[in-house]
């Protein structure tokens, strides 16, 4: 088993939701905290969480979990300073990662398993390329949450303003290796997505009870 870290960026101001949606409630608990508790059931360790803007509110839902919080004073200048603070913190621990996967904190539909899978698709290809991405594929997009061997490290950290792992992605589009993930297409951005995944979860208890 290869040791494959996490980080969960969580560092965003939300400026459409217009409030702190890291403190939105999903299935009885802060988005913030259910993205950190599927961390902690997946194979990754450690479980690395960038907070930004809303630090003071968000930290202590979490600060009680086994987990290294980060704090981004950069955070106004997009998410690529959160994938930076994230990489330096495991570049300075002495955690001996063969790689990396970045998630975003809105994403509250990703699964344990998902993590898992993309780590059991680096490890099946792991002998056929050495520099790998693997990426998550919904809706024709092809992004996050996406692994990254170590070998990218220093590009994940010269990433500029608010473009994120996409855009290494885009960069390597003709070498990375993909997994089907229609959970990563639902993202909480606006008071309307996050009406939508209520009713969604709603809808889908209903048919449960049936």
């Amino acid at each position: 088993m290869k040791n494959i870290g996490l980080i969960i960026l969580a560092a965003g101001k939300a400026s459409r939701m217009g409030k702190p949606k890291q403190l939105l409630t999903y299935q009885g608990s802060s988005l913030i905290s259910h993205a950190v508790k599927i961390g902690l059931n997946s194979n990754c360790r450690p479980v690395i969480v960038v907070l930004g803007a809303y630090k003071e509110q968000v930290k202590p839902q979490i600060d009680k979990l086994p987990i290294e919080i980060i704090e981004n004073s950069d955070w106004e200048t997009g998410m690529s300073s959160s994938i930076r603070a994230g990489i330096n913190a495991i570049k300075q621990s002495n955690f001996n990662l063969d790689g990396v996967i970045i998630a975003l904190a809105d994403q509250p539909l990703i699964s344990e398993a998902v993590f898992n899978q993309l780590i059991e698709k680096y490890q099946e290809t792991r002998n056929k390329t050495k520099n790998k991405i693997i990426a998550s594929t919904y809706d024709d997009i092809v992004g996050v949450p996406a692994l990254f061997d170590k070998n990218f490290f220093s590009e994940l950290m010269d990433i500029e303003g608010d473009r994120g792992a996409k855009a290494l992605i885009r960069k390597y589009r003709d070498e990375v290796l993909t997994v089907p993930v229609a959970e990563a297409a639902i993202d909480i951005d606006t008071p309307d997505d996050y009406q939508k995944l209520l009713s969604r979860k709603n809808f889908s208890d209903c048919l449960a009870k049936r």
